[in-house]
């Protein structure tokens, strides 16, 4: 019995060291190889052009079935424009940095094959640090460096210009830079499935940051990004893509931080989830447009924090014919920001508007300044060339088209009042005298002068308002609710500083509903 006992623990044993060889064996043979980019030949002495040499370490990468990983060791590796290919992972260790050249002739555009017809298709460059195209299961991940030099880059394609030697055709003289067309961003990524982007710490493009077009499967996660070199440097634009996942990453961004657009009509961006992300922008932090053909559906973004941003910490945006629906934004925090929600429904393409249509924004805690956020910032956005008194959120469709089916709940904004009529002034009497601008570019303070302190509304049905609280840190002549041409409208527990003038204005609208636990009163004209 007992040599029977040891015989079962034997074969036990035996089995389970061949399960473990086995497993190791397997594991051995999925892990990919490794591809040192030094062994084809590039310097990390930050001077030496290694395009060729790195493109050499991705391309034998891809050759093999399962693909292999391109490893960056310590150095500083300069290069132009370098094409990923399917089942290749880039991983840049912790003392490598990879700087880009601020040559524009070491750069080159994304191939447009298979990419459908755009209507504003030479208004978003595809030329890129790092470029890939119709690929499939690509990687870029660790724990070093991603630097463009994008200022300097830009100010050579600037000089390039005035010296007669590359013109831009569409070189801006009103705001002295080239155009958007001729400077490379970081990563222009386009028709590609699986796509993943881990822990880098990016910086510094001459235009865009990380842009993707028409992928599926895009996946970022705990990056940190800092895009402030140059004029249009948006942190992230998604375009047209579908199941993406942006989580845990830190945003600085001269422009929109993260930018969800639509380029091509019959096409969305589809099932979008952002989260546990930090923003901070001189322009908006999460916005929606502006280029809005196709549309964004399915999105979903919460628990973000937003600080030092001078246009909207959320804009939702369709005006060149996009559909917009089933959108939920929740957990949002907000301070030092220029305004708090801004949606709006235009009709710039001048054909049939698209819509907007259950939106859900809950949970939302912001604080407003009565100056400009960004002004610690190298590069600021534009001033808007009027005196003003401080704007209210506002959610606008156009005359016949609503926006529908709005819910802002649990929110609650700080204004800093101390609006005058000396600056400006548009009695209640003359609401008409706001502009609908339908063809206009969208942006918060589009319609100048408001005539409310918290929220102005028109041309929307199916609004609720719940467990709204409005704060002021100093006095302001206007009311804070506007509603004109507003059907359908509840409001429920809402509550405002005691005043001694009506808070609620209602001109043309039908179907409100306002509860008694309402800390205000309203006025209907």
């Amino acid at each position: 019995m007992k040599k029977l006992k040891i015989s079962y623990c034997l074969l036990f044993t035996m089995t389970l060291s061949f399960s473990l060889f086995a497993q190791n064996t397997d594991q051995r043979k999925d892990a990919k190889k490794e591809f040192n980019i030094v062994k084809f030949g590039a310097i990390g002495d930050g001077e030496t052009l290694n395009t060729v040499a790195i493109q050499k370490a991705i391309d034998a990468a891809s050759k093999l079935k399962i693909g292999g990983t391109v490893v960056f060791p310590k150095g500083k590796f300069l290069t132009g424009s370098i094409e990923l290919k399917s089942n290749v992972d880039l991983l840049i260790t912790e003392e490598s940095v990879l700087l880009g050249s601020t040559n524009p002739s070491d750069y080159k555009n994304v191939s447009s094959e298979g990419r459908p017809n755009s209507p504003k298709k030479d208004d978003n460059t595809h030329l890129g640090l790092i470029v890939a195209h119709n690929s499939t299961n690509i990687k870029l991940y660790g724990k070093g460096k991603i630097d463009g030099q994008g200022r300097a880059l830009a100010l050579t394609i600037d000089s390039l210009h005035h010296a007669g030697i590359k013109i831009d055709p569409n070189y801006s003289l009103q705001n002295m830079r080239p155009s958007e067309t001729i400077r490379p961003k970081l990563f222009s990524f386009s028709l590609c499935n699986q796509v993943k982007i881990e822990e880098l710490n990016i910086s510094s493009s001459a235009g865009w940051g990380l842009s993707f077009e028409l992928c599926n499967g895009l996946t970022i996660n705990g990056i940190k990004l800092t895009n402030r070199a140059y004029w249009n440097n948006d942190g992230m634009d998604i375009t047209d893509c579908t199941n993406v996942k942006i989580t845990n990453c830190d945003v600085n961004s001269a422009d929109d931080g993260i930018c969800l657009k639509s380029y091509y009509p019959g096409y969305f961006n589809d099932n979008i989830y952002i989260a546990n992300c930090t923003i901070r922008s001189s322009a908006s932090a999460i916005k929606f447009g502006t280029a809005s053909y196709g549309g964004f559906k399915n999105v979903t973004i919460e628990h973000i924090k937003i600080f030092d941003t001078f246009r909207s910490a959320i804009a939702i945006e369709s005006v060149d014919g996009g559909i917009i629906e089933n959108i939920k934004v929740e957990d949002i925090t907000a301070k030092n920001t220029g305004n708090s929600i801004f949606i709006r429904l235009g009709n710039r393409a001048g054909e049939k508007p698209g819509s907007i249509k259950n939106v859900l924004i809950k949970d939302m805690k912001v604080e407003i300044p009565f100056g400009r956020p960004d002004i610690d910032y190298d590069l600021r956005g534009p001033e808007v060339p009027y005196f003003h008194n401080p704007f209210p959120a506002s959610i606008t469709g156009i005359s016949g088209y609503d926006v529908e089916n709005i819910t802002i709940e649990n929110v609650e904004i700080t204004y800093p009042g101390r609006a005058t009529k000396g600056m400006a002034y548009i009695p209640l009497s003359r609401l008409q005298q706001v502009p609908e601008k339908a063809k206009n570019y969208p942006e918060f303070d589009m319609f100048g002068e408001l005539p409310a302190w918290a929220f102005y509304v028109r041309h929307a049905k199916g609004l609720t308002f719940k467990n709204i609280t409005l704060k002021l840190q100093h006095n302001d002549f206007r009311p804070a609710f506007v509603f004109d041409e507003v059907a359908d409208l509840k409001m429920e527990n809402i509550s405002l500083p005691v005043t001694n003038k009506k808070e609620i204005v209602l001109k043309q609208s039908k179907n409100v509903t306002l509860d008694d636990k309402a800390n205000t009163t309203k006025n209907e004209l």
